[in-house]
């Protein structure tokens, strides 16, 4: 039995059913890789099951503490039925591309049962009319629980039910997982009163290793290594509100050799400044569309990991964030990458000066029953529409395998991350790369966004304009972008939402061939 930190817990209370706090993914597979060149839903069951020791998430689930006077406590689910969590579907005719996306938003606005272990794949079989996709191939809608991962352990999570070759062995290490007696009323209520004794004493600990950080900040400010501005302020936006309990998917894949290519056009920007611009330009490009864009730029949330090299396969978050101005406000696409630069150098040097890891540290000695009561006033009153935004979207960067991955013998072709929402933040975005593409995937509440096939489409203008510019800046010339799934790589299989997908020769192993696209 394990306790759960206090970020993790926050994800607990914060669960509402407008609000469901799991994370996760649409995957594509392409099974002509695997033995007889198909994958049967019983094949995936038994891949899944012969590794499951190799992850800490799979059979753990979740213990409230009465009256939620602690945190929760992980404890291994005695109960585990694998077919609970690994469901099973198919699309309608014709399966197109935006039937999956409607079907993966479906899917995930439902919250987990919390009362089991906090996840569910499911198979999406029926993809009979998306251009570029093999015949044959499937995807894996997946949630997580916010508080079972974080991005990159979500990865490490990827990892445990992935291969290098498709046809690699079962793991040789033996599984001597046994489950776990739930513990009972009173002794939960006694660790909880333990706990809360020793908690004032955690909480001196904790200041005094964060006053240094804060010493160091205040000094920083001083000397202006960065400062603090109004543009770190967001305005409010359609986003900032109170979420219906209904959710939209979209995006667009991009090679990630064109987001080296944009980035070279600003000196020291980085990739991630490059997907910060290109966000930007694609919220000033929708919300000017609905009469709707702030004169002052958008914010975004941007997580950062902290987790060390020996917490690589732990549960839960090891994430601080810091504010990253977007440029919304900025027409000229070189310009607002610049500007998106200038500002994540000075949200990264305050950062830095304060310590990320001191950040993710304070947040596990808040109090259990404040954090409960607060999450849930904060929602019963409605408080999203009645306070200042502290920002107005979230985007994270996770970085996925350089290398193709396997499961159940069927090649991984693309991975779109997806992020859970909260009043008052009804637009996130997750950018997931995977050996030569990245995708830009959105998550949207449908009350704020009931045209997701609009906004994708300000991603990929707002992806040419700035490509544009960087070729007319001397960047190397790429290619378009494409609808999130199609892949980046030539010779993989793609989706599209009606364009055709291009094609080239194969790289390494035998690739499936693309299929013929009927023109418009």
């Amino acid at each position: 039995m394990r306790q759960l930190q206090g970020m993790d817990a926050s994800f607990v209370a914060l669960e509402t059913r407008n609000s469901p706090m799991h994370i996760g993914s649409i995957l594509i597979y392409n099974p002509s890789t695997a033995p007889g060149g198909f994958v049967r839903y019983k094949d995936i069951l038994r891949f899944f099951e012969s590794r499951m020791q190799l992850s800490k998430t799979m059979r753990q689930k979740l213990v409230r503490v009465p009256f939620d006077l602690d945190y929760p406590y992980w404890i291994e689910d005695k109960d585990f039925d694998l077919e609970y969590h690994v469901r099973h579907l198919a699309l309608p005719k014709p399966g197109d591309w935006r039937q999956l996306c409607i079907q993966a938003a479906r899917i995930f606005a439902r919250p987990l049962d919390l009362t089991r272990p906090p996840w569910e794949f499911t198979v999406v079989e029926g993809l009979d009319n998306i251009p570029g996709i093999a015949p044959g191939s499937y995807a894996m809608v997946t949630k997580v629980h916010h508080a079972a991962i974080d991005g990159m352990s979500g990865i490490d999570l990827m990892e445990a039910l992935h291969t290098l070759a498709p046809d690699a062995p079962p793991p040789d290490q033996v599984d001597t997982w046994q489950g776990e007696n739930p513990p009972n009323f009173a002794e939960l209520l006694a660790k909880s009163w333990i706990n809360n004794l020793a908690n004032p004493l955690r909480q001196l600990d904790v200041a005094a290793k964060a006053a240094p950080g804060l010493a160091k900040a205040i000094k920083g400010l001083v000397a202006k290594d960065f400062k603090l501005h109004g543009e770190m302020v967001a305005p409010r936006t359609r986003f900032n509100t109170v979420l219906s309990p209904n959710r939209v998917i979209e995006g667009r894949s991009i090679p990630l050799d064109d987001i080296k290519a944009i980035r070279s056009a600003v000196p020291g920007a980085k990739v991630n400044d490059a997907f910060l611009a290109i966000i930007g330009g694609a919220l000033r490009k929708y919300l000017t569309l609905h009469d709707d864009l702030p004169d002052k730029t958008l914010t975004a949330m941007a997580p950062i990991s902290v987790r060390g090299k020996d917490e690589k396969g732990d549960m839960g978050n090891q994430v601080a964030a810091m504010i990253a101005p977007l440029g919304s406000h900025i027409e000229d696409p070189l310009e607002r990458l610049a500007y998106v630069h200038s500002q994540t150098v000075n949200s990264k040097a305050m950062t830095d000066a304060m310590g990320a890891r001191n950040m993710t540290e304070m947040s596990k000695v808040s109090p259990a029953l404040f954090m409960a009561l607060g999450a849930q006033l904060y929602t019963r009153l409605g408080l999203a529409d009645r306070l200042g935004p502290a920002v107005n979207t979230v985007v994270t960067n996770v970085p996925g395998p350089p290398v193709p991955i396997y499961s159940a013998g069927a090649r991984l072709e693309s991975m779109m991350g997806l992020l859970c929402l909260t009043d008052g933040v009804g637009l996130g975005h997750t950018v997931q790369s995977y050996c030569k593409e990245a995708t830009i995937t959105f998550t949207a509440c449908r009350k704020v966004m009931p045209d997701p096939d609009v906004y994708a489409q300000c991603i990929e203008d707002s992806f040419q304009e700035l490509l544009a510019a960087a070729r007319a800046n001397g960047a190397e010339q790429a290619e378009p972008a494409k609808p999130a799934g199609q892949s980046a790589e030539p010779g993989r299989s793609a989706i599209s939402s009606g364009k055709p997908a291009k094609t080239g020769k194969p790289t390494g192993k035998k690739a499936a061939k693309p299929r013929k696209v009927a023109k418009k």
